[in-house]
């Protein structure tokens, strides 16, 4: 029964996204809710100025109305499906104003670092209160050592740190056609056998409901893309994953399964400091995408070559926690 209901939660978020599409492109089209491509970026990338931006209602759509039908096939909804929604639409909201103010107000940086910042950790303050009230544990298990660190009262600052960091390091991620929609469809995967094997069938049926929407996105978003995510859906999957780590208790070995988040944000960091302390760039442009677009590799074969290495991530993250 709850393989079947695993199964028709990511046909269901796959079929509400691709049938949606059709519809909403040129929709977005006729509003003119076109990409604005910044300057200093890659020159191909030029091209895509106009494409239609801010998919990502499309996916937080299909991940909430396919959540919340396929959860109540076998058990009323619980406050973790609740909490993981209001983590994936609060998220979603603030990438929404990001995208609307970039595109419709013609803004091209979007919502200021600061406006940006301060939602995001509004709503992770929400969700540790939360939490807080169903005693939810504080500690946070190391991975190979088998022990774990109480951190009380700080936990909170490590939601906030979680919760922020991850949606903005999938939000650096959303450069080329197909990266984001095909990476987050690997982790979320990822995240929904290791709920599954802890029996928690509620964030299980989320994570794939995710994969569902995000693969059903990707038949319109792989290159050359007909649709972009924008930040209404990048930072929407970047705080869901996180959230899912924390809820399973599982938010070290999210480090592993998001690596490639992790590497893209690295090199960024890396850039910044780099430059600023010497006036010299490690790479040709960061996030590190673009560094492999620069000397030479075609967009298809940067993004399959991201999507192998995220598979990989996946698979070892499975393999220390299922089976070490």
């Amino acid at each position: 029964m709850l393989e079947q209901v695993i199964f028709f939660t990511i046909i269901l978020g796959f079929l509400i996204t691709v049938l949606l599409s059709p519809i909403f492109i040129p929709f977005l089209r006729r509003l003119k809710f076109g990409q604005s491509i910044r300057e200093e970026g890659p020159k191909s990338h030029q091209k895509k100025s106009g494409t239609p931006t801010m998919g990502g209602v499309m996916i937080l759509l299909s991940v909430t109305i396919t959540t919340l039908v396929m959860t109540g096939k076998f058990s009323e909804p619980t406050s973790k499906t609740f909490i993981l929604l209001f983590v994936l639409l609060g998220f979603g909201l603030l990438g929404f104003l990001d995208d609307f103010i970039k595109v419709v107000m013609k803004r091209n940086l979007g919502l200021t670092s600061k406006q940006k910042l301060l939602g995001q950790i509004i709503i992770s303050i929400v969700v540790y209160f939360v939490l807080k009230q169903t005693e939810f544990s504080t500690a946070v298990s190391i991975p190979f050592v088998d022990k774990s660190i109480d951190l009380g009262f700080f936990y909170v600052l490590f939601i906030i740190f979680w919760l922020v960091g991850f949606s903005n390091a999938v939000n650096l991620t959303d450069g080329l056609d197909g990266l984001v929609s095909g990476t987050a469809a690997i982790s979320f995967g990822a995240f929904a056998v290791l709920a599954w094997s802890q029996s928690q069938y509620e964030i299980s049926i989320f994570a794939v409901s995710v994969v569902g929407a995000v693969l059903g996105f990707l038949v319109f978003n792989a290159h050359p893309a007909k649709v972009f995510m924008g930040d209404t859906g990048s930072l929407a999957l970047g705080g869901a994953i996180a959230a899912i780590a924390i809820l399973t208790k599982l938010e070290i070995i999210l480090i592993l399964i998001g690596g490639v988040f992790v590497i893209e944000t690295l090199s960024v960091i890396l850039q910044v400091i780099s430059f600023k302390s010497t006036g010299r760039r490690i790479f040709r442009m960061s996030p590190l995408h673009h560094h492999y677009e620069l000397v030479g590799w075609s967009e298809w074969r940067v993004v399959v070559t991201f999507w192998s290495v995220g598979l990989l991530f996946a698979a070892l993250g499975i393999y220390i926690e299922v089976w070490l």
